[in-house]
């Protein structure tokens, strides 16, 4: 099982940039593919970036592409979402998500659903004001 606490939230400007922590406790965090999904009120959650277990493959949502980057550290088994040229319409709460299937090699494609994801952090608030 895995453990998720996300950090970095908060207000911005928009132009700004952010960076987004989660970290992770749980012996198999090194071996699953991780996600950062958002939520904007009213809206339904939604996909943000993924990457793979080595960190060797990424995937973003076109909206952010370009403009955000995720990456990990398992050797201090964190994952980060660094968050440039932020725009109004990225206010949202941030989600942290673990994926169960261990040491995935297949298409980070088919990582864009929550419910590939078996295990999700508390979250945390970004605010870009305009």
């Amino acid at each position: 099982q895995v453990q998720l606490v996300e950090s970095g939230g908060g207000l911005v400007q928009a132009g700004g940039s952010l960076r987004l922590s989660c970290a992770a406790s749980g012996r198999t965090f090194s071996a699953s593919v991780m996600g950062w999904f958002r939520q904007a009120p009213g809206k339904e959650r939604e996909f943000v970036c993924a990457l793979n277990w080595s960190g060797g493959t990424t995937y973003c949502a076109d909206s952010v592409k370009g403009r955000f980057g995720i990456s990990r550290d398992n050797a201090k088994n964190t994952v980060t979402l660094q968050m440039n040229s932020l725009i109004p319409a990225d206010t949202a709460v941030y989600y942290c998500a673990a994926d169960r299937d261990l040491f995935y090699s297949g298409s980070l494609l088919f990582k864009r659903s929550q419910n590939s994801y078996d295990y999700w952090g508390q979250g945390t608030q970004v605010t870009v004001s305009s």
